[in-house]
């Protein structure tokens, strides 16, 4: 049988947003490992779809790219002591990996989405991949217009005001050039994440990003 995300997980995120809390999380760990156990069972399933497509994230495992509940609240003003979010990263070389793009699972109440491409990466990885768009901008725009990608998706990233240095002020892709993280975003509903075939509509979504990733990751190898 498919594995699907269940309600309980979405209502156990939901609760630790008004109890986020030592004292309420430690009396309800059970539910907390209930829901990483749920999201671990879809992930996995999300993991074989994609590497159909893109062998890359074929070896891994979800239990090792869903990110930890617990924040470092050091340098944050907010000191809830949990994320009220799950969310799990689906990248070659792991969770961590800043330098290659990949996929992205957020499951959070009312705020969920898909995500792919390049969130953070080294400078000289940015540069890499400006040139490249610099150089190939038929082939960039040809997967962003593509009548399936504009669907789905959309680009997102902070921006710098001008082409960055280096770059023809008038570079015909400039425009892209300014982007200082090159991320795509899906945004999913409650009812999409408990849909029967939120697994299938996910492979699909990312199956879309994966040139989109491709095209990153030839930049920057």
């Amino acid at each position: 049988m498919k594995n699907l995300i269940n309600p309980e997980t979405l209502n156990f995120l939901s609760t630790l947003e008004i109890n986020n809390n030592r004292e309420w999380f430690n009396e309800n760990k059970q539910l907390y490992l209930k829901a990483k156990e749920n999201v671990e069972n879809v992930v996995n399933e999300i993991i074989s779809g994609v590497s159909e497509f893109d062998k890359s994230v074929e070896r891994l495992e979800a239990k090792n790219c869903i990110f930890r509940i617990y924040k470092d609240t050091r340098f944050s003003k907010d000191k809830t002591p949990y994320k009220t979010n799950i969310g799990a990263s689906l990248v070659e070389k792991g969770p961590k990996t800043l330098n290659h793009a990949g996929y992205y699972v957020h499951l959070e109440p009312g705020k969920s989405f898909l995500a792919g491409g390049v969130y953070m990466t080294e400078p000289k990885n940015l540069k890499t991949i400006r040139e490249k768009i610099s150089s190939e901008g038929e082939n960039f725009l040809k997967i962003l217009n593509k009548k399936s990608f504009k669907d789905n998706l959309e680009l997102r990233g902070d921006r710098l005001v001008k082409v960055p240095q280096g770059f023809d002020k008038e570079n015909p892709m400039g425009d892209y050039l300014k982007f200082k993280q090159f991320t795509v975003f899906h945004p999913l509903s409650d009812e999409a994440i408990l849909d029967g075939n939120f697994v299938k509509n996910t492979v699909k979504v990312f199956k879309e990003i994966y040139p989109f990733n491709q095209f990153l990751n030839d930049a920057i190898q």
